[in-house]
């Protein structure tokens, strides 16, 4: 369904502009080259494209000159137009009076429009975005993580050792999956083989969580945020089946909950397992214990994404704290901060105004400017930065997943439908959208809008967001030349 609609929208634009653009990953499409590991299932959004055949497409070009000449040949949109257009969405006043935009040309960098765009504002969630660029150029994301088990003190002990993945599927893993891609079950085999050549067939299984270890909750996270499923822990071990959603809280524990899937597991596979009691479940692997399994996460990249795709709060701080901790830093919320800030500021990046308190943008009392997201979205689209490019092919695109997945399903927003990829922020009083778009055109464009007077609360935000909604809309359907 999501090629197809895409496959659809594609004729609204030039074909060969938007066929550049496509194959080299800055808008959705069917000429990808590497579409996202696992999009998040999600219901059809409303007035989402009706199923057709699919239209004869352009053939791929596998020479890059031509297409990226042919992106940058497609119109430029003149400024005072663009304004003009674009002038009673931004007057809509479901997005109160304080409001921040930039657009910009993704190739160039030139400025199309700015609205108090020097202003900082509450980010919300698209404060990830600078989290993501830090994490993109510090961890190698086709790195994975592992998940070991290795011998204890005596042949009847085993320590099952943290190493960053909390998406372990609780049985076999999904070798086409990011959450779930490293399953207990197959750790189980792995180590009830091992064991049983051993000529053991009982076990007591302790937990090691050095790495990386560090506070679970940063000092501005309401405890009423955790109980109500917005975020969790922040552990280095646990299962993608419980990671939190809205009114489905995660175990505060997520190490404890994996320990125990993972003796389950073991006692399947044929070895009788217990946990050990927590008072004594703490243990340090020896450097030269044997190990006697082990799996692997999906690529770091993936995970990123994945983070991005769902807005996902204590896996982008996972994130954030691992590339903090590889880059020498202190395994804290502070010292993840400071590590993303230092980062992104050493790319170029003016962080004048910028105030972080974590990396996910779940912290009240945090300020960022449109310009500078719109100055981190320009380092992927100009393809300065390889990961951040990487990571902007990976948001969550408008009508068909993550967490746009309900969105742009309006009469004068669905256009935008299939197009435009942005990653969200919301929080009560905040709604903001900063991504890319290809307009009428062909050209694609970097768009930053946050909105932080949002008025009302739940009903606020809803209309804050179809707002915003049209606003891309207008963009994506603005030759304005």
């Amino acid at each position: 369904m999501r090629r197809l609609v895409a496959a659809l929208l594609a004729l609204l634009v030039l074909v060969v502009g938007y066929g550049a653009l496509d194959v080299f990953d800055l808008v959705p499409g069917i000429l990808t080259r590497t579409a996202p590991a696992e999009p998040v299932p999600a219901p059809a959004a409303t007035g989402a494209a009706t199923a057709a055949p699919e239209p004869a497409l352009p053939t791929p070009v596998a020479s890059a000159a031509p297409l990226d000449q042919a992106a940058l040949s497609a119109a430029l949109p003149a400024p005072t137009v663009l304004r003009r257009e674009l002038a009673g969405e931004l007057a809509d006043p479901a997005l109160g009076r304080s409001i921040g935009v930039t657009v910009r040309d993704a190739f160039t960098g030139a400025h199309l429009l700015d609205v108090d765009a020097s202003r900082a504002r509450v980010p919300a969630s698209t404060a990830k975005i600078l989290t993501a660029l830090a994490v993109g150029v510090t961890l190698d994301p086709t790195s994975t993580l592992p998940t070991r088990v290795v011998q204890g003190r005596s042949p009847s002990e085993v320590v099952l050792v943290a190493g960053g993945d909390t998406l372990l599927a609780p049985g076999k893993g999904n070798p086409t999956a990011v959450a779930g891609r490293a399953g207990l079950a197959d750790l189980a085999t792995q180590v009830a083989t091992a064991l049983q050549a051993a000529g053991t067939g009982k076990v007591t299984v302790r937990l090691d969580m050095r790495y990386a270890a560090g506070p679970r909750y940063a000092p501005g996270w309401s405890m009423a945020d955790v109980y109500a499923g917005y975020t969790q822990g922040v552990s280095m071990l646990g299962l993608a089946s419980q990671r939190p959603k809205p009114g489905h809280p995660s175990p505060l524990r997520s190490e404890d909950a994996t320990l125990a899937a993972f003796v389950t597991a073991l006692r399947k596979a044929g070895i009788t397992a217990t946990a050990a009691p927590e008072s004594a479940r703490a243990a340090t692997a020896a450097p030269q214990a044997t190990e006697l399994g082990r799996v692997e996460s999906a690529p770091v990249g993936d995970v990123l994404a994945l983070a991005l795709d769902d807005s996902d709060n204590a896996l982008t701080e996972s994130l954030a704290r691992q590339a903090t901790v590889k880059a020498g830093g202190a395994a804290t919320f502070g010292a993840a901060v400071a590590f993303v800030h230092r980062t992104v500021q050493g790319l170029g990046v003016d962080l004048t105004g910028v105030r972080l308190k974590d990396t996910c943008g779940l912290t009240s009392g945090q300020a960022v400017p449109a310009r500078v997201l719109g100055d981190v979205l320009a380092l992927g689209a100009s393809g300065t930065v390889p990961s951040m490019r990487d990571t902007l092919s990976h948001l969550p695109v408008a009508g068909l997943d993550g967490t746009l997945h309900d969105r742009f399903g309006g009469q004068r927003s669905r256009s935008a439908a299939g197009i435009a990829r942005a990653k969200t922020g919301t929080l009560t009083g905040v709604s903001s959208l900063a991504g890319t778009v290809v307009d009428r055109d062909g050209r694609v464009l970097t768009f930053v809008v946050m909105a932080d007077k949002v008025p009302g609360s739940f009903a606020g935000t809803l209309g804050a967001r179809a707002a915003l909604d049209r606003f891309v809309a207008a963009l994506a359907s603005c030759g304005c030349r």
